[in-house]
């Protein structure tokens, strides 16, 4: 049979692209029925018999008998003489059923056929590839590096699929090369076109929370409840966690002996420094452990304009603010309060925002950034280190410390 010549690799496509059999026989009926269309101008009076198993295909049209000179339209209706030639005994009336073979529609349809078959297979293709991603949104996946791009890096999974890793989701201290395996979660899954977009990230809060899933049993069993996560990629983050079960330390459980069970996770993240903290409904307790390490001395809330005020010892208060403020700002997302630290005695201390009359506000945001937004936070700094934790010139520097020291001088 012809038929068998065009679709000798419909098997072939059912094997390798596992699709069903309801699926593949939908997507070959419509294939011919285009095409169908395309050659007689309607489809509506064909019947097209689609056996995928055995890659075999018939095609029947269905046409009435009319009386010779009478035919309207030679695709829904056949003379009495041309049906004749099919079966002797037809009469005026009557319905002819018709074999269709492939070679009628010509050798430009039947490529047109194939490369129309292909297309719908890839966007059947496509379209589970997007629902199987879609649902892993938000979980850990890890695949291979394929292809590195200034802006992104190219990850192929084990079936092939494409995951994109773009520059603004990869740890600052990231370094892949081909060949290597890339563990991140999905964040986002789009169809662009008819091919699904894979985005991953490591840069995401759910990435971490997700490494404690995964590293730390008590939290896979539900023991063990990750609250919330904030991060700094590659440079700092806290981990709030609590348990319903007071016989467990759900600190001590996630960070193992000598930080044992922590390691993993610091090391997947490129040493990022983790904090991990106990959660608590009370918001004063919860603030303080969140300023850890520091040790707070006192604090007053301000529930509507979620502010708190933090009194801290004077050798606490680098240790609050942290690193490039890193520490505070971190305390404050995890807590979802703005953290406004004071030193024990500083009563008499101005804020930065009252000199911007003598000091341009750029300035004063400079020191801001680095958890400095007080006159006496300033002076008790050396010009050096604050030329060094700034981004300020000397000049600029020694410029404000002197406005700040004629404040306070009797």
């Amino acid at each position: 049979m012809e038929n068998l010549a065009l679709i000798e690799s419909f098997s072939e496509f059912k094997d390798d692209k596992l699709i069903d059999r309801v699926t593949l026989m939908a997507i070959l009926e419509d294939v011919f029925r285009n095409a169908l269309k395309k050659k007689y101008g309607s489809d509506d009076n064909f019947d097209i018999i689609i056996n995928p198993d055995k890659g075999d295909l018939e095609i029947w049209r269905n046409r009435v008998v009319v009386a010779d000179g009478e035919v309207e339209d030679p695709n829904e209706e056949i003379s009495l003489t041309e049906a004749r030639k099919i079966e002797p005994d037809f009469e005026i009336g009557e319905d002819v059923s018709e074999e269709v073979k492939l070679v009628d529609l010509g050798r430009r349809a039947i490529l047109s056929l194939r490369q129309n078959l292909i297309s719908k297979i890839h966007e059947h293709d496509n379209t589970n590839i997007y629902k199987q991603f879609k649902d892993l949104e938000g979980e850990i996946f890890t695949a291979e590096v394929h292809h590195i791009r200034h802006r992104a890096i190219i990850l192929l999974d084990d079936e092939g699929n494409e995951i994109i890793l773009p520059k603004d989701k990869q740890i600052p201290s990231d370094f892949f090369r081909k060949g290597d395996n890339v563990r991140g979660v999905i964040e986002s899954v789009e169809l662009k076109g008819n091919k699904p977009t894979i985005i991953m990230s490591r840069t995401s809060d759910v990435f971490l929370e997700k490494l404690f899933e995964q590293e730390i049993p008590e939290v896979f069993d539900g023991l063990i409840t990750v609250k919330k996560v904030v991060r700094m990629p590659g440079e700092k983050a806290k981990v709030a966690v609590d348990s319903y079960d007071d016989r467990i330390d759900p600190v001590g459980a996630c960070v193992g002996m000598k930080g044992s069970r922590i390691h993993g996770i610091v090391r997947e993240l490129g040493n990022e420094n983790i904090d991990v903290i106990n959660y608590t409904n009370n918001t004063q307790l919860y603030i303080t452990r969140a300023l850890s390490p520091a040790r707070v001395t006192s604090i007053s809330l301000n529930e509507e304009t979620k502010r708190a005020e933090v009194i801290l010892k004077p050798e606490e208060v680098s240790k609050a603010i942290g690193r490039g403020g890193h520490n505070i700002r971190l305390a404050g997302w995890l807590t979802g309060y703005e953290i406004d630290v004071l030193r024990e005695g500083a009563e008499e201390d101005v804020e930065l925002s009252e000199f911007s009359d003598e000091i341009e506000e750029w300035v004063i945001k400079e020191f801001e950034k680095i958890g400095l937004d007080t006159a006496k936070s300033v002076l008790e700094h050396d010009i050096d280190e604050l030329v060094k934790r700034t981004d300020l010139e000397e000049e600029t520097v020694r410029e404000v410390v002197n406005i700040l020291k004629e404040e306070f001088e009797e």
